[in-house]
């Protein structure tokens, strides 16, 4: 089964320097039919003016992962971590038994384009981490590029979940497949461009939500980017 969120059914939040679109309940939006799906929590895609951001705020027991699609996002971490990340960054952390942090565009001119990214873990309590990394998604395009996993396997970053995130770039009219095991979840963003997955069509923040399905083909009309999850059920 196939059901899409599309982009503009999601729940959105607006500041004079934020403009946030949420695919699941948060905040002050509540959807009782988006409240998250398997161990997937939220998935907000944030614009930040130049030279604003999230002053220093708490998290615990959550996998946050931020993904930088525009721009940059500077950080400053209680671990003591700080840096800049920009596209092609990945960015961790394991909120445990609790991480304060803040976040913000460091730039005078150009706004930060990001999504943030909350998975359940599936112990609670542990330590609090927090790490980083540069992939090369141009070296890996027409393939899913494995960015996170439970276990850090292939080069990824190790979360406190039984889920694996992908990244894959796909240019128009090639594809890929996916053939998750029986009983996984699959949760597909659309970053930018427009597929077919499985014949259902989908287009930039497009999301969709897959369940017992075996096999999947993702063909790309356009130019394509896409984030995959492949979770517990």
């Amino acid at each position: 089964m196939i059901t899409p969120r599309p982009a503009n059914e999601r729940g959105s939040a607006h500041l004079d320097w934020l403009d946030s679109r949420h695919s699941f309940s948060f905040g002050h939006y509540f959807d009782a039919d988006h409240q998250g799906f398997g161990p997937l929590r939220v998935i907000n895609e944030d614009r930040i003016r130049p030279g604003a951001g999230f002053s220093t705020h708490g998290y615990r027991d959550m996998e946050i992962i931020t993904y930088v699609m525009e721009g940059a996002l500077a950080h400053k971490e209680s671990t003591g971590s700080g840096s800049v990340i920009r596209p092609g960054d990945v960015q961790h952390m394991s909120a445990g038994t609790g991480i304060r942090h803040s976040e913000y565009n460091p730039s005078d001119t150009e706004p930060t384009h990001l999504l943030q990214i909350w998975i359940m873990p599936d112990e609670s309590g542990i330590d609090p981490g927090y790490a980083e990394k540069h992939f090369d998604f141009e070296a890996a395009r027409g393939a899913l590029r494995l960015i996170a996993s439970k276990t850090g396997r292939d080069g990824s970053l190790p979360i406190h979940q039984n889920a694996d995130l992908y990244a894959a770039r796909i240019d128009a009219g090639a594809s890929l497949t996916h053939s998750p095991a029986p009983g996984r979840k699959i949760w597909i963003q659309v970053i930018a461009g427009t597929l077919l997955v499985n014949d259902i069509p989908a287009s930039t923040v497009d999301g969709l939500a897959l369940s017992d399905e075996t096999q999947m083909r993702l063909t790309a009309e356009t130019d394509a980017e896409i984030l995959l999850f492949d979770m517990t059920g």
